[in-house]
This record gives C-alpha cells, structure tokens and sequence, in this order.
C-alpha cells in the first residue's frame, strides 16, 4: 500500500526540521570556532617569549620535557607556574606546534617535545625564528575597536612613521620583519634564478627596511650592489652590509 499524502510530508518536515538543525549547530560551531580563534595564536606568543621552544630545543635532539623542567629553566618563582603552562602547552599539542607523551607513571605527567613544525620557532644561530613575528602581529599597542584605521587612532600617526618616535615598536617592528624575511628570503633564494643571470648587476629595495633582503641576496650573488631605500629612522639604524 502505497504512503499517504500526509505521510509523506510529516517525513518531509521531519528531515527538513532535522537538516535545520544541524545547519544551526554548524553555525554555532563555525562562529565559537571563530570567537576562540585568537587563543592559539595568543598562547604561541607567550610561549615564544618564556623561550618555551628555545628551551627545549637546548635539552638536546629528542628532548621530552615536563611543563615542571620548563618553567625551572624559564627561572618563575611562581609556584603555579607548572600547572598554567601544562594548560598552555596541551593545547600547542592539538595544533601540532608541539609533541607530547605520558609515560605510564604515578602521578601522570606529561613530557613535551619539538615536532615537526616546532623548528620555525627555534631561534637560529642569528637568533632568527618566527617568534618575533608573532610578537609584532600581536603587540597590544596596535589594537583599537572604533573605526578608521585602528593604528592610526592609536597613536596619531601612520604605522611606518610611528617607529620613529618610539624606539620599543621600532625594535620590536624591526625584530618582527627579520625573522619573517629571513625565513622566507633563504627559501625564495633556493627556488628562484632569476639572479643567476649576469645583466642583474643593480638592485633597489623600496622600502626595504633595516636592508636583511638586500644582505641576503647580495651574499649569495655578489656581482650585484644592492641599494636600500627606506625611511630616514630606519635607515639610520640600518647595520651596515660589506
């Protein structure tokens, strides 16, 4: 016997109550998501600056580490300071900015490790990592609610001219741009050949801050003179490159 007319459409409204539903706790999950997003990128800033990468990579190759041995050698005197940064560095562990295990031990405590991903948050020999990009990308002093240009209302002045009149932005301005420049300028130079031709002789960087590409490129191909362009308070403090 086949279904009624009204059958059908209680199965209908049925699926379609069901399908809106869902479609709501997407929502709901999507804008949460979206609300909490900014706690990782948060978390990776403070843990860049205890050094947490730093230190654990001076442990040695395949160091496991508790949040206890870290804080000893971050040097807090704060007696909660083991249990916040478990907090802080389990939830690195979901994001695969980090490595953990628990042995199986009384009372249970985590070890952490580097991972794969970690290695862009260890300084290098010149004291390069993403670290100082995340404390420029972050730095409190650049945030405002109301309209127009957040920085410009904060400070009265373009984010190019305020480093001129305070030397704390400028270095953290600096340290910022050199560690993401760093990283992405060897890489570009790995994969790219268009200096490898010798009519290349001369090259200006417009704005090319402290000159860190310019050094790079002209490191790896000599016969060029690089020329940097740039602010006069930047390149008045600009290290000079032979």
């Amino acid at each position: 016997m086949a279904p009624s007319l009204e059958s059908n459409k209680k199965v209908g409204n049925g699926r379609g109550e069901h399908l809106e539903a869902a479609e709501e706790e997407d929502d709901l999950a999507f804008c949460t998501e979206k609300m909490l997003s900014i706690v990782v990128p948060m978390a990776l800033r403070t843990s860049c600056e205890l050094g947490v990468f730093d230190i654990i990579a001076k442990a040695g190759e395949g160091a496991k580490l508790s949040a206890k041995d870290i804080a000893f050698h971050i040097g807090t005197k704060n007696p909660q300071a083991p249990a916040m940064l478990d907090r802080l560095l389990s939830l690195l562990v979901s994001h695969s900015l980090l490595s953990c295990s628990l042995p199986q031990q009384q009372p249970p405590q985590k070890f952490y490790a580097l991972s794969r991903r970690s290695k862009y948050f260890v300084a290098d020999p010149d004291g390069i990592s993403l670290g100082s990009s995340v404390a420029l990308i972050l730095d409190p002093e650049q945030f405002i609610v109301e309209g127009g240009v957040a920085f410009d209302r904060a400070h009265g002045m373009h984010a190019f001219e305020y480093p001129s009149v305070d030397p704390r932005f400028n270095e953290v301005f600096n340290s910022g741009m050199t560690g993401i420049t760093t990283l992405i300028m060897k890489r570009i130079l790995e994969l790219y050949k268009g200096f490898d031709f010798e009519h290349v002789t001369k090259l200006v960087d417009v704005g090319g801050g402290v000159g860190l590409s310019l050094k790079l490129i002209t490191s790896k191909y000599p016969n060029i003179q690089g020329i940097n362009f740039d602010l006069p308070h930047v390149v008045q403090h600009a290290p000079v490159f032979a």
